[in-house]
């Protein structure tokens, strides 16, 4: 494989960010508003200090990988930790350790923030990534997700 690159990313790269997001979204069976949002995306990327964090992997200049975080503080844990919203690669990419070169470089992150832990989550039926995650050394904890639409 040729040279791939992972780098940060900004709102001026939301023409290759948005459609990974869109295919992530359907992978997963979820509804998305990235048509229509795709400008509070940019500025929660480009805002000071930034709300959102994204990374790209890169081929050649196109986008095959994203994986996006927030931080957020635990209370029971008394420190910050980073939350990956997202991790995707696309299909054909698959296999070919970008997910990892993605999660290490969130890991790099999280650690450099002074970060304890990094928490995400992962729809229940999708095994791959639950192997992917434990290859890691991740250890699955048992919760259920709720949300509540406010809007």
């Amino acid at each position: 494989m040729d040279v791939l690159l992972v780098r940060h990313a900004t709102g001026a790269d939301l023409a290759q960010l948005v459609p990974l997001c869109i295919e992530h979204a359907a992978f997963e069976r979820l509804p998305h508003g990235l048509g229509e949002h795709a400008d509070a995306l940019a500025a929660a990327l480009d805002a000071t200090p930034a709300r959102l964090h994204a990374w790209l992997a890169l081929h050649a200049g196109d986008a095959v990988g994203y994986a996006t975080a927030t931080f957020d503080f635990s209370t029971l844990g008394g420190a910050p930790y980073l939350h990956m919203d997202c991790l995707y690669v696309r299909e054909s990419w698959r296999n070919r350790a970008i997910g990892k070169r993605l999660w290490q470089a969130l890991h790099s992150f999280a650690l450099g923030a002074g970060c304890r832990v990094m928490q995400w989550q992962t729809p229940s039926w999708n095994e791959a990534a639950a192997r992917f995650y434990r290859r890691l050394g991740a250890r699955e904890t048992l919760k259920r997700r709720y949300e509540l639409p406010l809007a």
